[in-house]
């Protein structure tokens, strides 16, 4: 029993630890998953998502929390209810949206593992199963550290823990699992990667009755076909759905995409939540006139309407035009509303949270190179 409640401590402490990192590595894009939940046609509270983002930074870290606690035997009771109450509410809410087909991905893992409701579903049983184990063998739990020691460490860990994730939201993730992270060739990732399956086919020997696998179909009569099955030898990655177009509906995605030299792309989802104020728009016009005198791409892509973005013209002044993408994509592409990404050829060369939209000379030092 003391084996199998360390393993099971070991399991759940990880779990824990890895699920609280990619939320909090990903504050933004955990907000979009919690807003799902909330929806109208999901858990119908709509109203919770003014909250949604202080959840999203508060929940990772109290996984953090709980993930380091049950590792480090901190204060065994509490630990143990805590975990069990909060894995009782996750393995209620993602059968509840498996059931009814409400939310498609459940955001445990964020876009580093996604999963399915139902397999998130299993993944909480088997930690239910986990915890109560632990419930059941308690007394083989015993902490590390002295109560003084562990008290510091419990807090210094939760404390750093919302750093993290209040410097991610702020500054882009620190390690990006998205589509669209540095690196990331669009045209490729438009294309997708296929998968790659083999498969076995089953036939009977018309004269012995027997049944045997082939990879091949066997060029002989004496086999009667009875079926197939197919393994997966290598998972595909489906294409991204990017797209940008005019204001009069026109795509021009392979035009920007093609563009063998930098291009920026300045994304804003929704224009009338604009982040940064009137500061930022000074920092990226000054950036924009600087390219536009180099030749050098800078346009803007967002979801707006012609209404929010004659009203944003009107306030800001901006040095660049405007196209629109989908919602979702802008909201994949970058955390950040607005953001900075460089295009080089149709890769990805850099991004920058509108916190820390960067000089044109600086850039022109570390990527452009003009004269």
């Amino acid at each position: 029993m003391k084996v199998i409640v360390k393993a099971s401590r070991f399991l759940v402490g990880i779990l824990f630890l890895f699920s609280g990192f990619v939320k909090a590595d990903d504050p933004l894009g955990f907000t979009y998953k919690l807003q799902e939940y909330f929806a109208k046609d999901a858990l119908n509270l709509p109203w919770l998502n003014g909250l949604a983002l202080p959840f999203a930074i508060v929940i990772p870290v109290i996984e953090l929390a709980l993930g380091f606690m049950i590792l480090i035997g901190a204060r065994k009771k509490l630990t143990l209810w805590l975990l069990l109450l909060t894995i009782i509410f996750f393995t209620f809410l993602t059968f509840y949206t498996a059931l009814y087909n409400k939310v498609t991905e459940c955001g445990c893992f964020g876009d580093a593992i996604p999963m399915t409701s139902w397999a998130s579903f299993g993944k909480n049983i088997v930690l239910l199963i986990l915890i109560l184990i632990l419930f059941a063998g308690n007394k083989y739990i015993h902490p590390i550290f002295n109560n003084t020691a562990e008290s510091v460490s419990v807090i210094l860990f939760t404390s750093l823990s919302l750093i993290f994730s209040l410097y991610c939201y702020n500054y882009l993730p620190v390690i990006d699992f998205r589509p669209y992270k540095v690196g990331t060739d669009l045209k490729q990732a438009m294309k997708g990667v296929p998968e790659i399956d083999k498969y076995y086919y089953t036939y009977q020997n018309k004269s012995t009755g027997q049944k045997q696998e082939f990879e091949t179909p066997p060029d002989s009569n004496n086999w009667k076909y009875v079926s197939f099955r197919t393994v997966t030898i290598k998972k595909g990655i489906d294409p991204v759905d990017f797209n940008i177009n005019t204001l009069n509906g026109d795509n021009i995605t392979d035009s920007i995409l093609n563009i063998t030299g930098f291009t920026f792309l300045l994304v804003s989802v929704h224009l009338n939540e604009w982040g940064g104020g009137q500061n930022a728009l000074n920092k990226i016009n000054d950036l924009a006139q600087n390219c536009i005198k180099n030749n050098i791409g800078f346009i803007c892509l967002t979801n707006s309407g012609d209404e929010d973005i004659a009203i944003f013209r009107k306030k800001y002044k901006p040095q660049f035009q405007f196209f629109n993408t989908d919602e979702t994509v802008l909201k994949t592409m970058l955390r950040s509303n607005p953001g900075l990404i460089l295009l080089k050829g149709g890769v990805i060369k850099a991004e920058w949270h509108y916190h820390s939209i960067p000089s044109y000379s600086k850039v022109n030092r570390q990527y452009l190179h003009t004269a």
